[in-house]
């Protein structure tokens, strides 16, 4: 009997849709294996599963440190069009490497509206390696993208049987197969062999940001702390023609003397800055210093999703409190 459910594929490249060049190429891959298409991947998923047909949609075939805003704005007007093209879908799975995965979750969650589920997938180790988690990985996000519980919970991300949300999600191992967690917040739920198990949904953000009249986001940098760090970076950024600049500071939200006084000099110009911290968890607060120098507080996002919500958030405005509202609300 003919699946009733039916997922587009969208393949983006990564270790999950690479083959290995010989059973212990674990380590150089990304140069010596071979990328392999949205096709090729549903010739190698669709064996595997009875419940949902499969529609290969072709996207790049890269490893995920090339893929960056341009590629983004492509892929969330992909995603909308598909939807938009085919009412028939139960979802859309993204293969996608992990580089960047949770990057390109986070600016697909705050630009696409959803009523289906999407969920992003990647893996450690390449088809045919030994201990391989390309196809297993895949095979969850599959599951879960058919699953009518996930269907109101935003972009997802599906890890070594584990559902996060976009948001809340990291990537916290080079190696390790249970490279993502979401920290303090934990995941929305699993895919066990007898099925998709949900035990929590996120807190949903009301924001949303439209992306139809971008050819291009605006150029925002981090900046990392180092003890005794000087404005050099700060600087040079500005120069580079940075519209806003993260502060991934110290971990209470504070960077060294002579940057800040760099971080300071920018606001002054009108560039915003948003102030983030090093450490994996707890929040920024908005303390009085941050105020009185109109700092945003990146509340508890990591530097590089705070980068995506402040380049998106640049499209609309670059007056501070209007921005720190944007970070208030996720």
């Amino acid at each position: 009997m003919k699946p009733s459910k039916k997922v587009a594929l969208i393949g983006c490249g990564g270790t999950i849709s690479t083959r290995a060049s010989h059973a212990f190429d674990v380590l150089d891959y990304p140069e010596t294996g071979h990328k392999l298409t949205a096709n090729e991947m549903v010739s190698e998923l669709q064996p595997l599963i009875d419940f949902a047909d499969l529609e290969a949609i072709a996207f790049r075939e890269v490893g995920s440190s090339k893929i960056g805003p341009i590629d983004w704005l492509e892929l969330a007007r992909l995603v909308r069009d598909i939807f938009d093209e085919k009412p028939e879908l139960t979802g859309i799975v993204i293969l996608h490497g992990t580089a960047t995965l949770e990057e390109t979750a986070f600016f697909l969650d705050l630009t696409v509206e959803l009523d289906r589920p999407v969920v992003l997938v990647g893996a450690q180790r390449p088809l045919g390696a030994v201990g391989s988690d390309a196809l297993s990985n895949a095979v969850a996000a599959i599951r879960t993208a058919t699953d009518e519980k996930l269907r109101s919970m935003g972009v997802l991300i599906v890890f070594n049987d584990e559902i996060h949300s976009a948001r809340d999600v990291a990537k916290g191992s080079t190696y390790r197969l249970n490279a993502f967690s979401s920290g303090a917040y934990g995941a929305l739920g699993v895919v066990d062999p007898d099925g998709v198990r949900v035990r929590r949904a996120p807190l949903r953000s009301d924001v949303k940001f439209s992306i139809s009249h971008l050819s291009a986001l605006p150029r925002v940098d981090v900046l990392y702390a180092v003890a005794g760090g000087d404005e050099t970076i700060a600087r040079a950024c500005i120069k580079a023609g940075a519209r806003g600049l993260v502060s991934a500071g110290f971990a209470p939200g504070m960077t060294s003397p002579l940057e800040w006084k760099e971080l300071l000099r920018a606001v002054s110009k009108g560039i915003p800055v948003v102030q983030c911290s090093r450490v994996a968890s707890g929040r920024i607060a908005r303390r009085l210093h941050l105020k009185e120098f109109s700092i945003v507080s990146g509340e508890n996002l990591s530097a590089h999703k705070a980068r995506i919500l402040l380049m998106l958030g640049l499209t609309v405005t670059e007056e501070t409190e209007a921005l720190q509202n944007y970070f208030d609300q996720m």
